[in-house]
């Protein structure tokens, strides 16, 4: 029963990101990024294996959903010199540039060897559901050591 639940998040999950995300092609939710402020965000979503656009830092979320994220990283051992964050408040153009950037239009957004994963919700679906920790194994986040040092 547990199992099912899970799948059936999963597949909430995927069509609540496709909805979202077809909405925000439509010209009506494009702020018209310009092209030096998408070059700046590509180049910071390639600067770390993971990044996380948020309100506030790592040490220090400003909004829960914030802190989520970042508990969901830490649980999944995700290196600190391998999580690259970045504060949207002390930016307003980044705050506004990365829900283009992305089609998403929420804040935190994760990004994963470049590709964006989705937000807080998408991230604690795939924590549950385990897609997170093989996305990370994967990519050489972390360890499979470490992710069976973590399950035990």
């Amino acid at each position: 029963m547990f199992r099912s639940f899970l799948q059936t998040s999963a597949s909430i999950l995927s069509i609540t990101r496709n909805v979202l995300s077809s909405n925000l092609r439509n010209p009506a939710f494009r702020r018209f990024l310009s092209q030096e402020a998408r070059a700046k965000i590509q180049a910071a979503v390639q600067q770390s294996p993971v990044v996380l656009f948020m309100k506030g830092d790592r040490q220090m979320p400003q909004c829960g959903f914030s802190r989520a994220a970042v508990q969901v990283l830490d649980i999944q051992g995700v290196p600190p010199e391998k999580l690259k964050t970045y504060d949207v408040l002390e930016d307003p153009e980044l705050r506004s540039g990365i829900k283009e950037f992305s089609e998403w239009p929420t804040v935190p957004q994760i990004y994963v060897n470049g590709e964006f994963v989705g937000g807080c919700d998408i991230l604690l679906g795939m924590h549950q559901s385990g897609e997170l920790e093989s996305l990370l194994e994967k990519h050489d986040i972390i360890s499979t050591e470490s992710s069976s040092e973590r399950s035990s």
